[in-house]
């Protein structure tokens, strides 16, 4: 067997710069140092006293959780491939040597965000950044709404019996609606994008059952409301505008391929929430 050699890992990480490393060019092109001061403000707590593991740093943090967002890995799943991959090593600026975080500390670190509530701050505050860069033209926009689904749980006989000491895990807030003949039971997504450079500029969550006209009042297209069709007019108009309406599909596209799926694994709208706003600010990036 060939002896390791001293630089064995700086020989691998080229090869994967070579081969086109996503992560490296994420890294190239987001200065993550901005999500520092908001995320160390809203975070640090007061010391209890000495001794204790340092925490982990939050932008480290932060960026795994993009990384679940992109790759689609529950907690248990990001601590091996970290572990694993010298790609995400390296994304995340850790060393064969670092210790990992483990599943139980990164889904300690999504709650203390949902507590916080402040995902849709560092959204906006990303795309203030593209608008100040020009990447966001504001040109033009285009409004649309998906569906993002949530794990059914069905009650039988057996599990009757045991339904009142388990309501904290039923989603309440999640809802059933129908779209083409097609059932979705979850919450929706509803984005303004960027006409230009297909970036989300703006975003709302709210269960499945919710209409898109209810949720967001300026509609690029206009649409048939319910039990009222669509006048000739308007279908020319949307036949004029489907190639730009397109464009807000290659945004869903990407979240369902790229980003291997639209869902939550979580329960409750604030949870739903903040997947969503980490899901639309992870596409951005």
């Amino acid at each position: 067997m060939k002896q390791h050699g001293f630089f064995d890992e700086n020989d691998r990480l080229k090869e994967l710069s070579t081969l086109g490393d996503p992560l490296e060019k994420l890294n190239k092109y987001i200065n993550w140092d901005n999500f520092q001061g908001i995320l160390t403000k809203t975070l640090k707590k007061e010391a209890q006293g000495p001794g204790g593991r340092p925490p982990f740093d939050y932008v480290m943090m932060f960026k795994i959780l993009i990384l679940q967002k992109l790759y689609n890995v529950s907690d248990d799943q990001a601590e091996y491939q970290i572990k694993d991959r010298l790609s995400f090593q390296r994304f995340l600026g850790l060393a064969l040597c670092d210790t990992v975080p483990d599943a139980k500390t990164i889904w300690h670190f999504r709650e203390e965000l949902v507590k916080a509530n402040i995902l849709d701050t560092i959204f906006y505050r990303f795309v203030r950044q593209l608008e100040e860069q020009e990447i966001i033209s504001c040109s033009g926009s285009i409004v649309d709404a998906t569906f993002v689904d949530a794990q059914r749980k069905r009650n039988n006989k057996g599990k009757e019996k045991r339904k009142k000491h388990k309501k904290s895990q039923k989603d309440i807030n999640a809802r059933w609606a129908t779209k083409n003949k097609e059932w979705h039971y979850g919450y929706k997504d509803h984005i303004k994008i960027d006409a230009e450079s297909k970036l989300i500029t703006k975003l709302s969550a709210t269960s499945a059952a919710v209409h898109d006209s209810q949720e967001l009042s300026k509609l690029v297209d206009e649409k048939g409301y319910r039990n009222r069709p669509l006048t000739k007019t308007q279908k020319a108009n949307n036949t004029r505008k489907s190639k730009i309406r397109s464009r807000v599909e290659h945004v869903f596209a990407t979240m369902t391929n790229t980003m291997r799926g639209i869902v939550v694994r979580s329960i409750g709208m604030a949870w739903a929430h903040a997947n969503i706003a980490l899901m639309n600010l992870t596409y951005n990036f």
